[in-house]
């Protein structure tokens, strides 16, 4: 505003006009002001509170601290944890249950008696990234962030984000952990890795809103993570306390932008990381979860977030290791945090918040307004109006045909050619090929089947530590053919298994190349690429992403031309940018 009189200058107008003009250029600009901020608003803000104000008289000060609690629950352990969640429940009132392991009935059966035995209706959490069935078994396994994030349409992620919500829904599950918006820039990242949407900030801001809107536009609030920016790591929080070294200029230009981007489109809540990241706050080893500086101040403040705030869970070592329970949960109230993730000893923690309040570190009107927001956030989930999981829907939906429709939409677009000399790909005259395909890791069975359907093909597996002599054997009968496909299988347990290629594999590759025409899959993260010596020897390449049955079906049709190759990389490599 102090450069308006510069150009006023230009004009001829009398002194009083300029100051008229000059107000109203102000109040224009201050009400457009407030319109962005308008903008900043949690999807579960809501101008009808007449539960919201019943809920809060009904509670004590003590269980308005409870409320502050989500605790880790189980539905595949014994008795003993159960007893230990009620006395949780019924003698302190506490706000939400995250369940990890177990399976779907179990554990709706499980929500269906903790909700009746406590007074307040408690908010359900799940790590859901990839679909419940990251942390349940009997449940669908929809594709990792990494294999989204190379697909171009992000209305297909919206439609992942719908489905997930709907098993969610289906559960009595109320809010999930997803989805990851960190950018991963460092291929050594040990646990964040195929669990983002790529290293393109915008990119993962795109996929990350469409997951987001997918889900909170049926009722199951987003929780974006792992504030500020977990992608640039190469340890693991749940393990140490990892060090992010990056100038604030920095992390304005890639870690924070995803996170702005979901705040501007109603994100409802955010988890804190446990990082080091001195550029924010230069403390000496303390996490950015209990920084006031980062969650009270860049969050809050600066990014102007609205929502619950949320700690990522209390028992990781890049926390627990600094601090004994009940004062890291305190700790992390006073740095601004909402909602207090699996707190390892909830009678010491409200002990000592109840100290702190009564040592002005913190009041209980503060309380009061993170307890308020937590039960807004319910009254939008519909816990005013709670209702219990039907078992047996349970059952007999938690897969439907249109789960695995989606599945196969979403491969079907993430599959990537990056190599095609001679436009090889789509094969072409199969008259006129002797074709082998040599499998390499992990099971390729439906990848070799699927092949066959098109054409009569030998073959071969091979294990990545295979012998020189095995190798040199399996170079001996491929001679006699003049197309080999290769496929390299790595595990597709979870995205932190090792997707490295053995150099004792890559050797292997490179021979059958210099033989054979060679087209060249692999069912794995993109960073395994770098693993290899040499790709431009390949007459064809492609990058499946994963070890799925449905990867595998979608590639093998793709290279006869059933289906066509859509995707593009999310991340860069030493040999493909993107």
């Amino acid at each position: 505003m102090k450069n308006i009189n510069k150009y006023l200058l230009f004009f001829n107008f009398t002194t009083m006009s300029k100051i008229r003009l000059f107000i109203l250029v102000s109040l224009l600009f201050c009400m457009s002001n407030m319109y962005v901020q308008g903008q900043i608003q949690p999807i579960f803000f809501s101008d009808s509170t007449r539960w919201v104000d019943s809920v809060m008289a009904s509670l004590s000060p003590e269980q308005r601290i409870a409320q502050l609690f989500m605790v880790t629950a189980y539905s595949n352990k014994g008795s003993v944890h159960q007893k230990e969640i009620i006395n949780l429940i019924e003698n302190y009132n506490i706000g939400g249950l995250m369940f990890l392991q177990g399976g779907p009935v179990r554990q709706a059966k499980l929500t269906n008696y903790y909700q009746q035995k406590t007074i307040t209706p408690l908010m359900i959490a799940i790590d859901a990234e990839w679909g419940v069935s990251m942390r349940l078994d009997s449940s669908w396994r929809l594709p990792w962030q990494m294999t989204l994030g190379a697909i171009r349409d992000t209305n297909l992620i919206y439609q992942m984000g719908r489905e997930v919500a709907r098993q969610c829904k289906l559960l009595g599950v109320h809010i999930n952990f997803a989805p990851v918006v960190d950018v991963n820039s460092n291929p050594q990242n040990p646990i964040i890795n195929n669990r983002s949407f790529g290293e393109n900030p915008d990119k993962v801001a795109s996929c990350g809103i469409a997951y987001m809107q997918g889900m909170q536009d049926n009722n199951i609030l987003a929780c974006a993570k792992h504030f500020p920016g977990h992608g640039d790591t190469d340890s693991d929080s749940h393990k140490t306390l990892p060090v992010v070294d990056h100038l604030r200029y920095r992390l304005d230009k890639v870690e924070l932008v995803p996170f702005k981007k979901l705040i501007d489109h109603g994100l409802g809540s955010v988890m804190i990381a446990h990082l080091n990241i001195p550029a924010l706050d230069s403390t000496q080893e303390l996490p950015t979860s209990l920084s006031p500086k980062v969650v009270d101040g860049l969050l809050k403040t600066d990014l102007g977030f609205r929502g619950l705030a949320i700690t990522d869970a209390l028992n990781m070592k890049g926390v627990s290791n600094f601090y004994d329970p009940g004062l890291l949960d305190l700790k992390a109230l006073l740095a601004g945090n909402d909602v207090l993730l699996c707190s390892e000893d909830v009678p010491k923690a409200i002990n000592e918040i109840k100290k702190a309040i009564n040592n002005n570190q913190i009041s209980q009107e503060e309380i009061d307004a993170r307890c308020r927001k937590i039960l807004m956030a319910k009254q939008w989930m519909g816990l005013n109006n709670y209702h219990p999981s039907d078992l047996t829907k349970v059952q007999q939906e938690i897969t439907k045909k249109e789960t695995i429709l989606l599945d196969k939409e979403l491969v079907k677009y993430s599959l990537t050619l990056l190599q095609n000399y001679e436009d090889i790909l789509p094969l072409k005259r199969l008259d006129t090929l002797r074709i082998a395909s040599v499998s390499i890791g992990d099971s390729a069975k439906a990848f070799q089947k699927m092949l066959s359907n098109y054409a009569s093909i030998d073959c071969f597996t091979i294990q990545e530590d295979a012998s020189i002599a095995n190798q040199a054997v399996l170079l001996d009968k491929l001679s006699r053919y003049n197309l080999v496909m290769i496929s390299v299988h790595k595990s597709n347990m979870n995205p932190w298994k090792s997707y490295k290629i053995s150099q004792s594999t890559d050797v292997l590759l490179q021979s059958i190349a210099l033989q054979n025409k060679v087209i060249l899959s692999i069912f794995a993260n993109p960073y395994s690429i770098n693993s290899l010596l040499f790709t431009n020897n390949f007459d064809a390449f492609i990058l499946s992403y994963q070890n799925s049955i449905m990867a595998q079906q979608q590639t093998a049709q793709a290279i006869f031309g059933g289906i066509g190759l859509f995707g593009s990389l999310p991340v860069s490599t030493k040999h493909f940018d993107i």
